[in-house]
C-alpha cells in the first residue's frame, strides 16, 4: 500500500510500504476511504513530538471500511463504515475505567497515552489502518453521515468540545473568548452554545477565519492584531474579563493573551499544543482565582457529537474547505501548512 511517512523534521513522503496485519485478537484493519492533516501533523514535522520515530506512517483521523476483523471481535463487521478515534482504549484499564482514554494503559503504547496513531503506531494517512482495541476505538457512521462530516469527530470536534468547553467549565450566560480561530478554535466555537455559553467571542490575526467562525456560532469577532484588541474584548463584557478564555493556537503569546482577559474567578482553557515553553506569571494569576486546564483529548463525547452532526445540530461539514486525492498528499500539506494564504479550514484526501 501507499502511506505518508515521516523521514524525520522536515522530511516526508507518499511512498510504498507493507500492509498492516492483525497483530492482536482486538485488532481490525480498515480500508481508509477519507482522512485529514491535523495541526498536530505540522507540529510533529517541526520536530515538536520526538516520540514519533522515523518511518512512522502519519495521521490520526479517517473514516473507513473494514476489511478484516480479530478473532475477538464481535460487535464489528467487515463491511462497516466506520471512524477511527484519534484516542484507543482498551476499555479495562484503570484509566480507561476512569474515562480517561487519553491515558489508556493497554498493551499498545505502554506509556500510558491513548494517542498512538501516527504517535507511537502507523497512522491514518494511508491506504490501510491498523486499529487496535477496535470495538472501543471504532464508531459505525449513521446513514446520511457524510465522509466530510465523519471525518471531523476523529478529533477535533470532541478535542475543542472537551479541551475547551467542559474543561473550561463553560456554564449557561457566559462570556466565552477563543483565541484561534482555526479548525479546533471553530470547533470550540461550535459547541459552545450546547453548553448555554451567550457570548462567543473569536479573536484571530486572519480576518477570513473570524469571517467562518459567525458560520459557527460566534457572536462577536476581535482581530488580534489590532492595538486595541483587548480592550475591544473587554468592551464586550462587563469590563471584567471573560467567563472562558479557551487558547487554540499553542504558542506562549496566545496563552498569555489567554490569561490577560479572563475575569476573577474564571478559567482559561488551553487546547493548542505547545511545542516551547510558555511563561505562567503566578505572582499575577493566584490571586484572581484563575483555574487552568490542559490535556489530551479523550474522545469519551464522541457518540454524543456524532449524533448532533447526524440531526444537523453542528455544521461539522463546513470545516472541510479544500479536497484532494490520496496521490495529492504533498499538494494537500502544502495547502494546510500555508492556510493563512490559502483559507484552509480542513483538508479532506479521499480515495
Amino acid at each position: 500500500m501507499k502511506a505518508l511517512v515521516y523521514g524525520g523534521p522536515g522530511l516526508k513522503s507518499w511512498t510504498e510500504v507493507p500492509d498492516p496485519t492483525i497483530e492482536n485478537p482486538t485488532d481490525v484493519i480498515v480500508r481508509v476511504d477519507t482522512t485529514t492533516i491535523c495541526g498536530t501533523d505540522l507540529h510533529i514535522l517541526k520536530g515538536d513530538v520526538p516520540a514519533v520515530a522515523v518511518g512512522r506512517i502519519l495521521g490520526h483521523e479517517g473514516v473507513g471500511t473494514i476489511t478484516e476483523i480479530g478473532a475477538s471481535v464481535s460487535s464489528l463487521a467487515v463491511g462497516d463504515r466506520v471512524i477511527i478515534s484519534c484516542i484507543k482504549s482498551c476499555g479495562h484499564c484503570v484509566n480507561c475505567s476512569a474515562q480517561l482514554f487519553s491515558h489508556c494503559l493497554g498493551d499498545e503504547g505502554a506509556s500510558g497515552i491513548g494517542w498512538v496513531f501516527g504517535h507511537l503506531i502507523d497512522g491514518t494517512q494511508a491506504e490501510l489502518v491498523r486499529v487496535p482495541y477496535a470495538e472501543n476505538s471504532l464508531h459505525r457512521v449513521p446513514d446520511g453521515v457524510s465522509d466530510d462530516q465523519a471525518v471531523m469527530l476523529s478529533d477535533i470536534l470532541p478535542t475543542g468540545f472537551e479541551i475547551g468547553v467542559q474543561y473550561g467549565r463553560v456554564k449557561p450566560g457566559d462570556v466565552v473568548a477563543v483565541i484561534g480561530a482555526g479548525p479546533v478554535g471553530l470547533a470550540a466555537i461550535a459547541t459552545a452554545g450546547l453548553y448555554g455559553a451567550a457570548t462567543i467571542i473569536a479573536i484571530d490575526l486572519d480576518e477570513n477565519r473570524l469571517a467562518r467562525a459567525r458560520d459557527f456560532g460566534a457572536t462577536d469577532a476581535v482581530v488580534s492584531g489590532s492595538a486595541d484588541w483587548k480592550e475591544q474584548v473587554l468592551a464586550l463584557t462587563d469590563g471584567a474579563g471573560v467567563d472562558v478564555a479557551i487558547e487554540a493556537v499553542g504558542i506562549p503569546q496566545t496563552f498569555t493573551m489567554a490569561t490577560e482577559i479572563v475575569r476573577p474567578g474564571g478559567n482559561v482553557a488551553n487546547v493548542g499544543v505547545h511545542g516551547a515553553p510558555v511563561d505562567l506569571h503566578l505572582e499575577n494569576l493566584w490571586i484572581q482565582n484563575i483555574n487552568i486546564s490542559m490535556g489530551l483529548v479523550n474522545a469519551n463525547t464522541t457518540k454524543m457529537l456524532l449524533k448532533l452532526v447526524a440531526k444537523g445540530k453542528l455544521p461539522a461539514e463546513k470545516l472541510a474547505t479544500h479536497h484532494f486525492t490520496f496521490d495529492q498528499f504533498l499538494e494537500a500539506y502544502d495547502t494546510f501548512g500555508r492556510a493563512a494564504e490559502t483559507k484552509a479550514l480542513k483538508v479532506v484526501i479521499a480515495r
